[in-house]
């Protein structure tokens, strides 16, 4: 026999108040409707504790009529963890067993630190690739979202929210920022719409129109070049120091002067242009490629001589950061230089529909498209050429447009049947593994 699930619901009382008239009146219409908290706050802790009484009694075969049965609701769809959404509220840190310690900290007892170990608690969880979610805790206690990864970074002791870290900090102007500061939004009228919280890393160039923000997000945490104060918002963004911050700057590293074949310095705009031809050319046009540009050359890779199509393709990428105007004119200067050479930014998005593109290919649609949890209409169309190119045992159904180890499998398959192995028979498609499948 299937042991029943019981819900809370509201005893007769005598209260005339209207919340328990209308709790009166709902029970008397149906008694195996759940009711909530709520009516006469001096029946809430009776009420809780007549329910887990009753509860019990029957689980140990006491019976009781009192008690209502109702079905178990079917589970619905489990949302996403979102970090635009509020964190939860304030929490101790939580031990291996998933437990709390201790208990939340006041943001009078603070613990004094310098910049240079914040920022290199900041690397700990992007060196870790931790996962986002606001109900899972790293191994540090910390709870791996927005504001919980400040929490970390600052040391607090304690699970903050974007609705209470601000009582850790102090209020500063933009041209205060320094390494280890934090930029957060937090919504009092609607914490679901857009609350996020980073920490502040330093500046891209003397522009200071971006900044490299570490924060936790989706999938896992990143350090980003980014437009201040965001990408969303960016005007509701504050910049905040932490109160128990010792001063002092990050020692400046040296910049070491460019290396014969050093492949990550900006070789300068001239490099690039109607008539220029040379190995920059060359690898733009790779790393353009790998970031979603495979469409732009009909051939499918990128040679010496610059063409309109790494000006298209440059323009794309370009364009994909939020950029316009002179600074998406398609010619690489030192910020896209190095988004792209540190696999950072936002990737070229696909054309509507994965439509073939020049030399009748299907457009690569990045990397980011094939990753768990992710849904994409390209998956359907890479699932179905691996099907018809005899890789596709692994399916049991579909294919379909969400990401599934059956696809991974499969294209791990098509990878090995290359000749390929390691880290370029993992089972996520990158481009030259698109163009072979669709070749």
């Amino acid at each position: 026999m299937p042991m029943p699930a019981f819900e809370e619901y509201e005893p007769a009382g005598d209260c005339a108040c209207r919340g328990c008239a209308q709790r009166r009146r709902a029970l008397a219409r149906a008694r195996a409707i759940p009711l909530r908290d709520g009516g006469h706050p001096a029946a809430r802790g009776a009420r809780r504790a007549l329910v887990l009484a009753t509860a019990a009694g029957v689980v140990l075969g006491g019976g009781g009529a009192a008690a209502v049965a109702v079905t178990t609701p079917a589970t619905g769809p489990v949302a996403l963890d979102d970090p635009g959404s509020p964190q939860g509220g304030r929490a101790p840190l939580h031990g291996p067993k998933k437990g709390p310690v201790g208990k939340p900290g006041a943001p009078s007892g603070v613990k004094r630190i310098d910049r240079t170990t914040i920022i290199n608690r900041a690397k700990l969880w992007l060196d870790a690739k931790v996962p986002y979610s606001m109900s899972e805790y790293w191994t540090d206690g910390y709870r791996q979202d927005c504001s919980g990864y400040v929490s970390m970074v600052w040391n607090l002791g304690t699970n903050e929210w974007t609705g209470s870290l601000d009582k850790f900090a102090t209020k500063i102007t933009k041209a205060d920022l320094l390494p280890g500061d934090m930029l957060l939004f937090h919504n009092p009228a609607d914490p679901n719409n857009g609350s996020h919280v980073v920490v502040f890393g330093g500046w891209v160039d003397e522009t200071q129109t971006h900044y490299i923000a570490y924060e936790q997000t989706r999938p896992t945490t990143r350090k980003l070049a980014t437009p201040y104060g965001y990408w969303a918002n960016a005007t509701k963004y504050i910049p905040y120091r932490f109160n128990g911050v010792t001063g002092g700057i990050l020692p400046e590293e040296p910049v070491p002067g460019p290396k014969p074949g050093d492949s990550t310095v900006f070789p300068g705009a001239a490099k690039f242009g109607p008539g220029q031809t040379n190995d920059h050319v060359a690898q733009l046009g790779r790393m353009l490629i790998e970031r979603g540009a495979y469409r732009f050359y009909p051939k499918g890779v990128a040679d010496r001589t610059w063409s309109d199509h790494d000006k298209l393709a440059t323009q794309a990428f370009q364009r994909a950061q939020g950029w316009t105007g002179a600074d998406a004119d398609g010619t690489p200067g030192a910020h896209t230089w190095r988004l792209l050479v540190e696999r950072q930014g936002i990737d070229i998005p696909p054309t509507v529909g994965a439509a073939p593109g020049p030399g009748g290919v299907r457009a690569y649609p990045g990397a980011s498209v094939f990753r768990p949890g992710r849904s994409h209409e390209a998956i359907t169309a890479l699932g179905r050429q691996l099907i018809k190119k005899g890789f596709g045992k692994h399916y049991t159904s579909g294919p379909g447009p969400r990401w599934s180890e059956a696809d991974r499998r499969s294209v791990e398959a098509f990878q090995r049947a290359q000749g390929w192995r390691g880290a370029s028979a993992n089972g996520y498609p990158g481009p030259e593994t698109w163009r072979r499948l669709f070749a």
